[in-house]
């Protein structure tokens, strides 16, 4: 006989709690996530290195067959697909790279498991080719496949110089750009770890010594100290994030899947790799994002996985990764049937952040998600002098850095991550207008080529500080101009269609929105696909001078003026085709500053109220709602 459930119905999941949507999981487990299927490799292979972030990743050299072929291979990511470039000078595999996938460093490695002698050789990626430049001053392999900090601000530590794989070291190096200096050594000595941060604060992760390694130990960039351990002790994991926020995941402890998350402070276990391997390439900015390409299994694989923040605690009782729209459960806890909904635009707050060190407005910003922000330059109070002051955030407090070159403001233009940023344009009084180009490397400013067109006010995008875009302005008028950034020079590209100043951009060089703007306040959306710009909806509320973050098809716009002298708290949510309103900011303003990457995760700081402002306000989406089942 037929149960009823066989003939019609379904069975019901019961949960103790409900899924976790992403402003509270991210306030209450910052480290959930899941791990998902991308692109094969072309060239099969291990102990590569690596550089970039998830969606635009560099695979560098490894163990492959041949190992000479495998050891110069060079591929490039750009979120979905890889694709073989130009390869490095010198073959190699236990490798350490270092930077971004347009502005990369190959540092040391080996030639053969029983070499008496490693590598010193570093070769420099411009995006195209590889240079061979200074080498580092200890020969050696088996540093990490990823390294710390940027192309011209690098740190290296530990790893082998000699045969056997016990012979391990303790030495770190710092590259300043043209030069490696020895400075202080790792507390333990060990080879085969992980790395993540910066030249300036950097973690050293397990790894071997010879015996497997918990050790975890923190760089504040005169001196390393023990901080807290990983769970499992593993060699040739790979790694990625920062030094407050970093993600590991494989290693050979035997061969293990595990990955484990850093707040801080301490070690999480979170969702495993698909494939469980050792001595893969990685990249990646934080634990919410993250990249991990090859190694090796049962054999040298291809297989790429990236790991992304999936909105719900690893830490329930019940396993939330089927929280998919449609999702029907039971909550034995309220005694509720519940479905998950999604779609439409995200359900964000603004909330209050910790104020800014200096007020101002038009300044720049720079970063991925709302607490790994850059600020810099801007009008300083009483709207009268520039400033070349640069904050960093990292959602609890703003610390001053490095200044600018060249003190400016009127809406200056940024691209980048908080610690790899560009600055570019701006104003330091009405009609002196800049054409200054200035990249943070996670410690200074540097210099580069100047755009073909002084200007303020234009909008600006770029996720990377080697690609980015700077659309209208206003030099002796207003312009249609824009121009775009491929990490040397500056390219007049295709007009707006309506020229304007005081407008907004956001998403990459390739993919962005301009939208926006004055004379008047204007209702404009044009989207930019790499060659030219079309019009597409219009917002909902004419303004100027606002904030915007996001990607070309993911994307908030907030604040500024509606009406000259009437400022505005309306934000409004971009789904790659129309506008929606959605929660007002707590705090009226025009000319913030702003960052982030998508519609999930931002940050407003600065601007006009009634003066220069300190003013911060951190905006984070959910990814879905709860609903109860209720019947009428």
């Amino acid at each position: 006989m037929s149960e009823y459930k066989g003939i019609k119905g379904f069975q019901v999941t019961t949960r103790t709690e409900d899924p976790a949507p992403f402003a509270q999981a991210l306030a209450d487990n910052p480290y959930a996530g899941a791990w998902s299927s991308g692109g094969s490799l072309n060239q099969s292979r291990s102990l590569l290195g690596g550089a970039g972030i998830q969606t635009a990743a560099l695979a560098l050299g490894g163990d492959g067959s041949p190992v000479s072929a495998a050891g110069t291979d060079t591929e490039s990511y750009n979120g979905s697909s890889w694709t073989e470039v130009n390869v490095l000078n010198t073959f190699r595999y236990g490798l350490s790279g270092i930077g971004l996938y347009t502005a990369a460093l190959a540092v040391g490695g080996a030639q053969d498991p029983n070499s008496v002698a490693n590598l010193d050789a570093v070769e420099s990626w411009d995006g195209t080719n590889w240079t061979e430049i200074a080498e580092i001053n200890t020969g050696r392999s088996f540093m990490g496949g990823r390294a710390a900090g940027t192309q011209t601000a690098g740190l290296v530590y530990g790893g082998q110089n000699t045969y056997p794989a016990t012979n391990v070291m303790a030495v770190t190096e710092s590259w300043n750009g043209s030069a490696w200096t020895e400075v202080a050594d790792l507390n333990t000595a060990r080879r085969a770890l992980a790395a993540s941060g910066t030249s300036t604060a950097a973690l050293a992760i397990a790894g071997q010594e010879p015996s497997n390694s918990t050790k975890n130990e923190s760089w504040n960039g005169s001196s390393w100290t023990e901080t807290g351990d990983i769970n499992s002790a593993r060699r040739l994991l790979g790694g990625s994030g920062t030094s407050t926020s970093a993600l590991v995941f494989g290693g050979n402890a035997p061969t293990v899947a595990i990955t484990e998350s850093w707040d801080g402070s301490s070690w999480t276990e979170v969702a495993d790799l698909a494939t469980a391997r050792y001595g893969p390439g990685s990249g990646g900015t934080n634990n919410t994002s993250a990249i991990a390409f090859g190694g090796h299994s049962t054999a040298n694989t291809g297989v790429t996985e990236e790991w992304s923040f999936s909105g719900v605690q690893p830490t329930d009782a019940a396993s939330y990764a089927d929280a998919i729209t449609g999702d029907f459960y039971y909550n034995s806890s309220t005694g509720q049937f519940k479905t998950v909904n999604t779609g439409g635009a995200p359900i964000g707050t603004w909330a209050s952040g910790t104020n800014m060190n200096t007020a101002r407005q038009a300044l720049g910003g720079a970063g991925a998600t709302y607490n790994a922000v850059l600020g810099f330059g801007g009008i300083l109070a009483p709207a009268t002098a520039m400033s070349a002051n640069t904050e960093s955030y990292d959602g609890t407090a703003w610390s001053e850095l490095a200044d600018l070159n060249t003190a400016r403001g009127y809406k200056i233009g940024g691209a980048g991550i908080q610690t790899a940023a560009l600055a570019f344009g701006g104003g330091s009084a009405p009609g002196a207008d800049h054409n200054e180009t200035e990249h943070w490397n996670g410690s200074s400013w540097t210099e580069l080529n100047n755009l073909n067109s002084a200007r303020e006010g234009g909008g600006s995008a770029g996720f990377v500080y080697t690609a980015a875009l700077l659309a209208g302005g206003y030099d002796t008028a207003i312009r249609a101009y824009t121009e775009t950034w491929d990490g040397t020079n500056w390219t007049e590209v295709a007009d707006l269609n309506t020229g304007r100043n005081g407008l907004n951009a956001f998403g990459t060089s390739t993919a962005a929105i301009a939208v926006a703007g004055s004379p008047g306040v204007k209702t404009e959306t044009e989207s930019w696909n790499g060659s030219t710009w079309t019009e597409v909806a219009d917002l909902n509320e004419g303004r100027s001078y606002a904030g915007a973050f996001g990607a070309s098809t993911d994307g908030i716009m907030f604040s500024g003026y509606d009406s000259p002298g009437s400022q505005t708290t309306n934000t409004e949510f971009w789904n790659g085709t129309s506008w929606t309103e959605v929660n007002n900011m707590g705090s009226i303003r025009q000319s913030p500053g702003a960052a982030g990457q998508t519609a999930s995760s931002g940050l407003a700081f600065g601007g006009y109220v009634s003066d220069e402002s300190t003013i911060t306000e951190e905006w984070v989406a959910k990814d879905f709602q709860i609903k109860s089942v209720t019947t009428s």
